[in-house]
């Protein structure tokens, strides 16, 4: 089933977007060496609530047995599997750092993500993150209604 959505129900998805986009890109501006996923995740955690929206993953309920998520962001470091939890570990000179980010506002989340460069990385590293990106439009290019 479809659900068409309102104008309002349009433009309060298009908020949410909106903050989680300034929020994945504030994370980004922090990836450098000596900052810690933990200070990038009390940052936007910290600038979503200052837009009134909620942090979408802080606290989300695992499956039984499992702890909620502890985070704002999830923080991947090189090749870390997605959804890392960001903590202690600081980054460095030529790691590469993937940050999902969402907020919740309005009845609606939004939810993206990035990889960054921190300082200065690799060829090969540089080539995984125009490769992947590339992909994600190809794909979407394929996008049918």
């Amino acid at each position: 089933m479809i659900i068409v959505k309102s104008e309002r129900e349009i433009e309060l998805m298009r908020r949410a977007g909106k903050i989680t986009a300034a929020a994945r890109a504030l994370a980004g501006e922090m990836v450098k060496p000596g900052v810690t996923t933990q200070e990038i995740d009390r940052a936007v955690e910290h600038f979503i609530r200052k837009q009134g929206a909620v942090p979408s993953f802080l606290h989300f309920p695992g499956p039984p047995g499992v702890r909620a998520f502890p985070g704002s962001v999830c923080a991947s470091v090189n090749d870390e599997i997605i959804h890392g939890i960001p903590g202690p570990r600081v980054l460095k000179e030529g790691d590469i750092v993937s940050v999902d980010v969402g907020a919740y506002i309005g009845g609606f989340h939004g939810d993206c993500a990035a990889t960054y460069p921190c300082g200065k990385i690799s060829e090969e590293a540089q080539r995984l993150i125009d490769v992947t990106r590339q992909s994600f439009f190809e794909g979407f290019a394929q996008a049918r209604e």
